[in-house]
């Protein structure tokens, strides 16, 4: 959505607004796991690790995000939206790419960030058809080429006020895209095996001001970053690649 044009929104890039006391967190989950082992990760790949960690579609919806409103007040978790974005892969050169985008500019919230394709389910709306139709009219994906396959954990986003649902779907090969220069600024692919590579991921533990009971016994949460094709990208698209990279090599997302 573009903001009305009688309200000014700053433009450029957003800043990451990490605190001051900031601290290195753990490694990747996948620190461990052996290079041969991050690589020729093809779509086949992909799916029968998405069917092995209980994410196919045909077998079941995905859950309720209960675990990340814990602790939170009902004042708060009433007013969250429903959200949902999708993440398509299609096999290049044997790797599975993913599609990801960078958020407009002159958007509100979220601007100049990378994200998946993506926003509010409609009244009615079922979220995987939401995904799908927000993927064709931010970057012109064709849903006739979509194929989806799995859910990943449902994640909350206080900032914004969203519950956000994410669906990974296949496509049989790398798409034609045409971006909707309002909503997104530039669409790109990166592979699995680029995203698992060393020294691409890296945890902070950022700290909350006031913990969570049973969630923060530290009063610090993970924050998760890739740096990878001049991007930078955290947040909870980083959270949902995270998962994403766990599951294809064969571990148990933290």
């Amino acid at each position: 959505m573009v903001p009305p044009a009688d309200e000014p929104v700053p433009a450029g890039p957003r800043v990451i607004p990490r605190p001051p006391d900031a601290e290195p967190g753990r490694p990747a989950p996948w620190h461990g796991v052996s290079k041969d082992r991050r690589e020729g990760l093809t779509v086949d790949v992909l799916r029968a690790a998405l069917v092995a960690g209980g994410r196919d579609l045909a077998a079941g919806a995905p859950p309720e995000p209960h675990d990340e409103l814990s602790g939170v007040a009902a004042s708060t978790t009433e007013g969250l939206l429903d959200s949902a974005v999708l993440v398509a892969a299609y096999e290049e050169a044997g790797e599975a790419r993913v599609i990801l985008t960078v958020r407009a500019g002159h958007l509100r919230r979220h601007r100049g960030e990378v994200s998946f394709p993506g926003g509010r389910v409609e009244p009615g709306e079922a979220p995987l058809a939401a995904a799908v139709r927000e993927a064709d009219e931010e970057i012109g994906l064709d849903p006739s080429v979509v194929r989806p396959l799995a859910w990943l954990r449902p994640l909350v986003t206080f900032a914004s006020g969203s519950i956000i649902r994410p669906f990974v779907a296949t496509l049989e090969a790398r798409p034609d895209l045409t971006v909707a220069p309002a909503e997104v600024s530039r669409a790109f692919d990166v592979s699995l095996a680029e995203l698992l590579c060393d020294g691409v991921f890296h945890e902070e533990r950022w700290r909350r001001p006031s913990p969570r009971p049973g969630r923060d016994p530290d009063g610090t949460f993970p924050i998760y970053f890739f740096e990878i094709d001049g991007e930078t990208i955290w947040g909870a698209t980083a959270r949902i690649l995270t998962e994403l990279c766990t599951l294809v090599v064969g571990l148990e997302p933290r």
